[in-house]
């Protein structure tokens, strides 16, 4: 190899070329690496997704439960509001009643009971509404749009936007549950009190407000389940088109090596032939193409 400038180059394009081969065959394998963690998150999200659907079809379940027996006792039995004065008096003249009464006279006994008799739900604070990429995205998988334009939807909805939507969705299910439990505990007590009374009126019409209660209860909670669960499969959405990209990029950096160790094999015979201007001009473009080629799936792909 003579000592040109263009020897030095001949001699130096094979090395050369072995370290970007190297290159993109790491960053090849750095993207597949990315690709199956971003499979896996899914998988994991799916998981917790599929646990928010369960919660949410058995309590639709047992809120159609409620509604059946609610409409079996109406037709059977003459059904009047609730009466909490008549319902004290049945609880007083029950075994236990020293236990049972001073929990039903506390004041949230009473609102307990006067949710009861109005047949509604506990207020709780309302969280602020979804942000307008993630209701957008909702929407269209609500709507059964096709997969490129849910991505394109998708891709406006930033990883810290979709997790702080899922922390307010699941501390909307705790604060609902947290208004709840003084008025299950009341109606557990209650209801306790009365298993040792005969059928009264007060009796029907407390069982009938407590099975209007629990429908309305579960329902609640179902659309809270369901709500969690729609922002979960958000995030598996998100996360497999994440993946289908690095695997899809991964692909084009193995592309690029190939192109690279064609280079370095392409100069290696160069330097051995006689004639080296054709066979370095045929490595110095396949380095060439090579490195456009990483170039453009890194900043584009």
């Amino acid at each position: 190899m003579p000592q040109t400038p263009l020897g030095r180059i001949m001699s130096a394009t094979p090395i050369v070329m072995t370290v970007i081969a190297t290159m993109l065959a790491g960053l090849a394998s750095s993207e597949m690496t990315k690709a199956q963690y971003d499979r896996s998150l899914a998988a994991q999200q799916q998981s917790k997704a599929g646990d928010q659907w369960s919660f949410f079809q058995a309590k639709r379940l047992r809120s159609a439960l409620q509604r059946n027996t609610l409409d079996l006792l109406q037709a059977s039995n003459e059904i009047h509001p609730l009466d909490t004065v008549a319902l004290l008096q049945s609880i007083a003249a029950s075994a236990g009643a020293e236990k049972t009464l001073p929990l039903l006279d506390s004041q949230a006994g009473l609102d307990a009971l006067a949710l009861l008799q109005k047949g509604e739900l506990p207020a709780i604070a309302s969280n602020a509404a979804l942000a307008p990429e993630v209701k957008a995205a909702l929407n269209a998988i609500e709507a059964l749009k096709p997969d490129a334009e849910i991505a394109e939807l998708l891709a406006k909805v930033g990883d810290k936007l979709l997790t702080e939507s899922i922390l307010a969705a699941k501390e909307r299910s705790d604060a609902f549950d947290a208004a709840t439990k003084p008025v299950n505990t009341v109606i557990d007590t209650a209801e306790n009190a009365l298993q040792q009374q005969p059928t009264s009126p007060a009796k029907r019409d407390f069982i009938a407000a407590r099975l209007r209660f629990a429908a309305l209860r579960y329902d609640t909670e179902a659309r809270l389940n369901q709500a969690i669960a729609s922002l979960y499969e958000l995030q598996v959405r998100k996360n497999n088109i994440s993946a289908e990209r690095h695997h899809h990029r991964s692909q084009r950096f193995f592309y690029g090596m190939l192109g690279a160790q064609m280079a370095v094999i392409i100069s290696t015979f160069s330097i051995a032939a006689r004639q080296r201007n054709l066979l370095w001009t045929l490595a110095a473009a396949a380095g060439v193409t090579a490195l456009a080629f990483a170039a453009y799936v890194y900043l584009y792909v």
